[in-house]
């Protein structure tokens, strides 16, 4: 089914059997979003909220609740957009399989967006104080728009269609220093193409025309994460993966979506910003209060029977752990395409995404010649490392997979064979004060931190542990190691300080090495990798558990310390195991955290039975 409508989708989904009616009153703070959490950890269907609290508009989320659902949305699209991505790929397809490719044409012309006059988005007026004030977390700042299609038009040519930008930017509706009804916050990062038209707008000293819609077909919601080349407008995939061309309102404003359910029109002035958030996000803490943009409000239009769209970010997975999946399968074939030698990238959801990135590249330059250490690799690394979005990442573990036997999404499989093969002396290469997310707050400054390459390949050279060493030796301070995977550790530290963490990360390092200037016991040789934790029985109860706390509590070049550790023509390596202090810090923003009373009321819907109780 091709939906113009939340209302279409929403119909579509009770069709199917995938769609949850709450009819009686739900409260927008808070407790919308703890009822989504548990229904989306639960493996549920669609909520459609019928009554929220303080509102007339109905509102729906987990509507990507599961990658099967997202197939199932797309249903009349996802092979055509996959035939199509595979003539990208290979263009010399079409002629050796005519009959397959026969669509792609169409295809291709659904991708051109269309200019109306009007849409079914200017039915109504309203004002902000009406929309659904969905608050997520306690600490929030405020009501949020979590689904929100960012639309911006270059100020040089305002109503081209080609030149829109259209991304998913956090959209604070109330709270903190806003205007009732004439202000809301908009949030965006480095790295979003919404940057280039503001920084001509500022250079024109103009105000940014900008339009935020909500609803609609999802295509334009998937489109509004797709990491396209930039130059590429996000309606040309949103109309195909929607099967039909958008249809985009031009006037005195940026161009509206024409069949969105809701649309805040306004303008961003030159230079004015008022402090955004706290927002709990998809890191699994909070990011903080920080100047952003305005958006001074012109027009807020919904159409007839609209629904408020939403969804609950925190730490992974949420349901936005959906698009990324879905986005990985559409964009995974592409890669060896736009980086040459790459043969897949994994951003790992569990990581929180930006934090850490897994590769898997190849060794082509010199096949005559038997070597070991990593050379086309690090060419390999620095291109996904320059390349749009997978620019913030903090680690990036690549190798390469001659026997085309790694999957890369098996994560403790590819830790195991990069870590069978990693050499600290050599393997490790870093960028100091560098950009990272803006949503980290692990390193030395807003957007400042560094990045490390783990590059390894070649042959094992040692096996993995399995039993932690009877003979261990740890400092004071230091207790409890656990096994987290074969050959990783993690150890409980001493809590955190600024002024005595380097030298913990000293005393635990000597203390594995038998002493300063000692060298590490040859029953460390099978455990290369060991992270220093506040609580080691939670980081190796899963390896999820590890890997966001390991990759959203470290800075390499700060938080990254080894046994053995030297500076060889200013190449830093060690020769006994890695370690990485994944401490809490007190710069940290603080993690996400239920409020209880809240928690309470939702425990107390599940004891009244009904098709929702199952997934609370």
């Amino acid at each position: 089914m091709k939906h113009r409508s939340t209302r279409d989708v929403v119909d579509d989904l009770r069709a199917g059997g995938r769609l949850i009616e709450i009819d009686d009153p739900v409260d927008p703070h808070l407790e919308a979003a703890e009822i989504q959490r548990r229904v989306y950890a639960n493996g549920g269907p669609a909520i459609l909220f019928q009554r929220l609290v303080g509102t007339e508009f109905p509102a729906v989320s987990n509507l990507f609740g599961s990658l099967d659902q997202a197939r199932y949305l797309f249903r009349s699209t996802l092979e055509s957009v996959r035939r199509l991505i595979e003539m990208k790929v290979d263009p010399s397809a079409l002629p050796k399989r005519p009959l397959r490719y026969a669509g792609v044409p169409v295809t291709a012309l659904r991708m051109l967006p269309r200019k109306v006059r009007r849409g079914a988005v200017m039915g109504h007026q309203t004002a902000l104080s009406k929309l659904p004030p969905i608050k997520c977390w306690p600490d929030d700042g405020g009501a949020f728009v979590t689904l929100p299609q960012v639309l911006s038009s270059d100020p040089d040519q305002p109503n081209h269609l080609m030149k829109i930008n259209l991304g998913m930017y956090r959209v604070q509706l109330n709270g903190n220093d806003y205007e009732t009804d004439r202000e809301t916050g908009l949030h965006y990062q480095i790295h979003r193409g919404i940057g280039v038209h503001h920084r001509r707008a500022l250079d024109l000293g103009q105000p940014l025309k900008v339009v935020i819609t909500v609803g609609g077909s999802p295509a334009m919601s998937l489109a509004a994460v797709m990491p396209l080349p930039e130059g590429l407008t996000e309606l040309t995939f949103a109309g195909a993966l929607a099967g039909r061309r958008i249809r985009m309102i031009v006037g005195d404003h940026a161009p509206v979506y024409a069949d969105a359910d809701f649309a805040i029109v306004g303008t961003i002035d030159p230079g004015r910003t008022k402090p955004e958030g706290p927002f709990g996000d998809h890191l699994g803490y909070y990011s903080l209060r920080h100047d952003y943009p305005v958006l001074r409000v012109q027009h807020v239009w919904h159409r007839n029977d609209a629904i408020w769209p939403f969804t609950v970010v925190g730490r992974p997975p949420q349901e936005d752990t959906t698009f990324g999946q879905l986005i990985h399968e559409l964009t995974d074939p592409i890669i060896p395409t736009v980086i040459p030698g790459v043969k897949a990238v994994h951003a790992v959801d569990a990581a929180g995404v930006h934090p850490l990135l897994l590769a898997i590249g190849s060794e082509r330059y010199m096949p005559y010649m038997e070597r070991s250490e990593p050379q086309e690799l690090l060419t390999q690394a620095n291109a996904i490392l320059g390349n749009g979005q997978l620019s913030l990442a903090k680690y990036l573990w690549i190798t390469d997979d001659p026997d085309q036997t790694l999957e890369i999404h098996d994560i403790a499989s590819f830790m195991n064979h990069m870590l069978c093969r990693v050499d600290w002396r050599r393997d490790l290469h870093f960028q100091t004060k560098t950009t990272i997310d803006t949503l980290d707050y692990s390193g030395h400054g807003f957007n400042q931190g560094s990045k490390v390459v783990v590059a390894a390949t070649g042959a094992p050279v040692r096996t993995l542990g399995t039993q932690v060493p009877a003979d261990l030796k740890l400092p004071d301070g230091f207790s409890d190691p656990r096994i987290v995977i074969p050959g990783v550790l993690a150890i409980c530290g001493p809590r955190h300080g600024v002024d005595s963490a380097a030298d913990d990360l000293r005393r635990l390092c000597e203390s594995l090495a038998g002493g300063p200037g000692g060298q590490p016991d040859e029953s460390l040789r099978d455990w290369p990798l060991i992270t220093v934790v506040d609580d080691s029985d939670f980081a190796a109860k899963t390896i999820d558990n590890w890997l966001w706390l390991t990759f959203t509590r470290s800075n390499p070049a700060v938080d990254i310390a080894g046994v053995g550790a030297a500076i060889v023509h200013k190449h830093w390596g060690c020769v006994g195991p890695l370690v990485i202090d994944a401490r809490s810090k007190d710069f940290h923003a603080p993690p996400l955290i239920e409020d209880p009373q809240v928690t309470a009321k939702v425990d107390a819907r599940a004891t009244r039975g009904g098709p929702l109780a199952r997934y609370l």
